[in-house]
């Protein structure tokens, strides 16, 4: 339970640079959890598949492939 609470925090600080950062906690756990988006499982992958149309699909997904390329901790 205090890994999903800690979610928003964690993204702010890891992932989210620039314009996004400043906005207020609210807002963006609102955007982030609401985001138009489906899972798709095809083979053993699994892949997110983001509304081109949603006005925050870009900040999303620079946001995900920052968290991709962070070292793996263990």
């Amino acid at each position: 339970m205090q890994i999903a609470l800690d979610l928003p925090t964690w993204m702010l600080m890891l992932a989210l640079t620039g314009k996004p950062l400043l906005r207020e906690r609210r807002r963006l756990r609102l955007r982030l959890f609401s985001t138009a988006a489906q899972l798709v499982t095809t083979g053993r992958r699994r892949y997110l598949r983001l509304a081109k149309h949603w006005p925050w699909t870009d900040v999303i997904t620079d946001a995900l492939n920052r968290l991709h390329a962070l070292p793996n901790p263990g």
